[in-house]
């Protein structure tokens, strides 16, 4: 199987903002289109919490990315003209260090051992990186989701070091709706007893707690109008149906059992844990004296595209205009697109077309 994934060894020790440091930690990385002689075509990208650095398909890794009908020659990230970086975030299981990862000072997996992390922990390893390939100024920073988030961090603790910034989907601090659903996705994970303290392994993990945690997530990320559309209130044939008091019945149940089933194991359910509630606790509000306002007005670039969905249940468009606001109330020429696409919170995974028109047209006008 071929993987286009890059290492960055990070500073070591590298400090983390809640106490304590990692030693001989690393990111994994991967790079799209040429960086140039002026090198300011570099355009960074910071993932939701589950995936990968693959986000489109390349000459090392040709199978298709998460992002890959966005990114490429000619598509609206156009990678014959930009130099483009996915960083997976410090703390996730797709290559950088995380809790799964072997702690060099007991020689076994850190797991809760693992120091309490933040996504300006994650920020901090993205402009490392980024300084580490010689950019002293990206020419965009784009954060989708929770990466929406480090890259406000990225730019609110690096002023300078961003001219451009397209906001996707994101939040300036997560609101009580966004806490309670996380809160129960670990609460999920961690009442089951093969999670363990922690402590699972392959023949003992705990894959019941990840698939309610999973499926909590999945239906936050869709809206209503989305379940409605698609599976309406139609039953599964009796056939498909579960031979147990109260087993599965309409189709909408076993569509989000078969999505959560090829999501258990391809993610650690600790890593889950930590990035899950590093996004509770981003609050950009903390380097603007308790105010958003105030703490967004912090960030100096010069454009801005701040991209909200109106079926949006878990990052609503009102926290997409607040950011909008709050980089124009800074100097910058903010460009703000509603969009009405039904599928919540998932559309810039899912529709393309309209976020790639966005995207694209911004882009082409830097």
């Amino acid at each position: 199987m071929s993987d286009a994934r890059r290492y960055f060894q990070l500073p070591s020790p590298f400090a983390m903002k809640r106490g304590g440091a990692l030693h001989g930690a690393h990111v994994a990385y991967e790079t799209w289109g040429t960086l140039n002689a002026a090198r300011d075509n570099a355009v960074l990208i910071l993932t939701g919490l589950s995936p990968s650095a693959h986000a489109a398909s390349n000459a090392e890794d040709p199978s298709p990315g998460w992002w890959e009908g966005m990114l490429g020659p000619d598509k609206a990230i156009d990678t014959t003209r930009w130099f483009v970086i996915c960083m997976n975030s410090l703390g996730s299981d797709k290559g950088s260090t995380c809790p799964a990862s072997i702690d060099p000072a007991t020689g076994e997996p850190y797991r809760l051992n693992f120091p309490d992390l933040s996504l300006e922990d994650v920020a901090h390893a993205a402009h490392a990186l980024v300084a580490h390939l010689g950019i002293d100024k990206l020419g965009c920073l784009i954060g989708c989701s929770m990466g929406g988030m480090s890259a406000l961090a990225y730019m609110v603790l690096h002023p300078g070091s961003v001219r451009t910034h397209i906001s996707v989907d994101t939040a300036p601090q997560a609101q009580p709706f966004a806490i309670a659903i996380r809160s129960l996705q670990r609460e999920a994970i961690r009442l089951d007893p093969q999670w363990n303290e922690g402590l699972y392994d392959d023949s003992r993990y705990p894959d019941i707690g990840m698939s309610i945690a999973r499926k909590l997530g999945v239906i936050t990320y869709r809206s209503a109008m989305e379940w409605n559309g698609r599976f309406a209130r139609i039953r599964l044939d009796p056939e498909q149906r579960e031979d147990q008091p109260f087993g599965f019945e309409f189709q909408v149940e076993s569509y989000l059992e078969g999505h959560a089933r090829r999501f258990v194991r391809t993610f650690d359910p600790n890593s889950y844990l930590y990035l899950s509630r590093a996004s509770d606790w981003f609050d950009i509000s903390e380097y603007g004296d308790g105010h958003v306002m105030e703490g967004l007005k912090r960030i100096h670039i010069e454009h801005a595209l701040v991209i909200g969905v109106s079926t949006d249940i878990l990052f609503p468009l009102e926290q997409q205009e607040q950011i909008a606001e709050g980089l124009e109330a800074a100097g910058a020429n903010v460009e703000f697109v509603a969009l009405d696409s039904p599928q919540g919170h998932d559309a810039f995974l899912v529709d393309i077309e309209n976020y790639s028109r966005a995207i694209g047209g911004f882009l082409q006008r830097l």
